[in-house]
């Protein structure tokens, strides 16, 4: 990854997987933390910018391609980005993948039964009676991720587990990479500060700065 590009934290999974409520609680820990951190709802985005866009395959994936875009975007300029957003097809995340900068995918499992029995809105029967048409696990296909960066159960484990799941993760892959790099910078300085000359410079920068 780009080290000055943002990550953009992909959650996908079947709907009432818990994409959205772990984005969010990762969003307000990454918040709290001081971080430069936008989410991106994919329900939301397709209200907005992808209004018009039906269910279709080829819909679907201009979806996820103008999401995608957005994200990218604010990674480019340093932002954390969090999307949740289903990306049934292994076609879009691998599109994702190649064009997103600084691409996690994390995978949200939960079974379909559960998800079916959380289904506040009653989305999935009225799927399972034809009166919506593909439905992503009913009418139509949710292909299970082959490559996630992270997988986070909210069947077997809690919110809270898979939230501290996955700060431990950007800990140990996104946020020790800063952090070396900073070290980096210092040692480099400092070998800088030994030099006949450039002692004097560097603490004459760091007085008008000051």
């Amino acid at each position: 990854m780009d080290s000055s590009c943002g990550p953009v934290l992909w959650f996908t999974g079947l709907s009432g997987s818990g994409k959205t409520t772990t984005a969010q609680h990762v969003y307000e820990r990454l918040i709290a933390a001081g971080r430069k951190v936008e989410l991106l709802d994919g329900d939301m985005i397709r209200s907005m910018i992808c209004k018009g866009l039906g269910f279709s395959r080829e819909d679907r994936l201009e979806n996820i391609r103008r999401i995608a875009y957005v994200a990218d975007l604010l990674a480019r300029h340093g932002i954390t980005v969090l999307v949740s957003a289903i990306t049934p097809y292994r076609e879009m995340r691998e599109y994702l993948r190649a064009h997103v900068a600084g691409y996690i995918e994390i995978y949200v499992k939960c079974s379909l039964e559960v998800c079916e029995q959380r289904d506040v809105k009653g989305l999935y029967a009225k799927a399972r009676r034809q009166e919506i048409a593909m439905f992503t696990g009913i009418s139509d296909s949710y292909e299970e991720p082959e490559q996630a960066d992270l997988i986070i159960d909210t069947q077997r484990h809690s919110l809270a587990s898979n939230v501290i799941q996955i700060i431990e993760w950007l800990d140990g892959h996104v946020w020790e990479t800063e952090s070396m790099q900073s070290l980096s910078c210092v040692a480099a300085g400092q070998e800088l500060g030994e030099q006949p000359g450039l002692e004097a410079a560097h603490h004459k920068s760091e007085g008008d700065h000051g």
